[in-house]
């Protein structure tokens, strides 16, 4: 039997035979809706970021950083009677304008066990802040503290890192405003870690140390010099948040320009002003006595 539609109903079934079913949208990711002509930004690198560390200004080998895959630069405060320079303002200005990030470390003058107390890790603490505000670094950063020896007994490590903590918070009037990182070996690193008297790990290249071939838990780890560079360096590896900085607007001065120090920047040595413009500076806390 011949069956006959009437004229609507049959155009409206050829109409959907060509179209088919149809189909939601597809969705759209961000390089699809960026506007057009912007270029697909790069993915991030999953792997380790590469860094070194010296013990002389970083301005002498920019040339050198630049054409390199260094990340981060890690340089010292220093005690002022110390014979290497310690990390300016200017140097981190420089350091700042090639994209590169510091990372801040305090030393001891020397590596001597018996140094490590709670009143040498408070006045280290003390010095340590006024050098990082006469440098520009931005609070809620991080400045390690070195144990460069292997340590063997623990507790006047854990002595001298309360004695930091306790440093930052009286330079910061009441409230620190640097993270700690702790550098050194495994065991150093592990145990005063897990007391909560550093939020950050630096592992010392001489693993040979105690607990450093086991240690797994750094933030940083340091290695030997890397091939290309040709000057006075060791190499690092950091994870993916290790306390370092950059200082703002460095890249609006020259990073090969000898500009000295900015308008209104502290000497080396003294303790800056508070970060807010017109702030009135803090008053810097007296040191405690070597015996405390």
């Amino acid at each position: 039997m011949k069956t006959i539609f009437p004229a609507p109903l049959f155009a409206a079934l050829i109409l959907a035979a060509c179209h088919g079913p149809l189909h939601p949208p597809p969705t759209l990711g961000p390089a699809a809706l960026a506007p057009a002509g912007a270029a697909a930004a790069p993915p991030r690198s999953a792997g380790p970021v590469v860094g070194i560390d010296l013990p002389t200004d970083a301005s002498d080998v920019l040339n050198a950083l630049q054409d390199s895959p260094v990340a981060f630069v890690a340089r010292y405060y220093r005690d002022p009677s110390s014979r290497w320079p310690p990390l300016s303002a200017r140097e981190a200005r420089r350091l700042s304008a090639l994209g590169l990030k510091i990372v801040a470390v305090w030393e001891p003058h020397y590596p001597d066990p018996a140094y490590f107390s709670y009143a040498s890790g408070y006045n280290d603490a003390i010095t340590a802040y006024g050098e990082a505000k006469a440098v520009g670094q931005p609070a809620g950063s991080a400045i390690y503290f070195a144990v460069d020896f292997n340590a063997q007994r623990l507790a006047p490590i854990e002595r001298y890192f309360r004695g930091v903590a306790a440093g930052l918070a009286a330079a910061g009037g009441g409230r620190a405003e640097y993270k700690i990182g702790v550098y050194g070996s495994g065991v150093v690193c592990a145990a005063i870690k897990q007391a909560g008297l550093a939020q950050y790990s630096w592992l010392s290249n001489a693993t040979a140390w105690s607990g450093s071939r086991d240690y797994d838990d750094w933030d940083i780890r340091q290695s030997g010099p890397l091939a290309d560079l040709p000057f006075n360096h060791d190499s690092d590896e950091a994870k993916t948040e290790y306390g370092g900085f950059q200082i703002a607007n460095a890249a609006a001065a020259a990073p090969y320009a000898d500009a000295g120090p900015p308008a209104g920047m502290p000497a080396f040595g003294t303790m800056a002003a508070a970060t807010s413009a017109g702030a009135a500076p803090r008053t810097r806390p007296s040191p405690l006595p070597a015996g405390s």
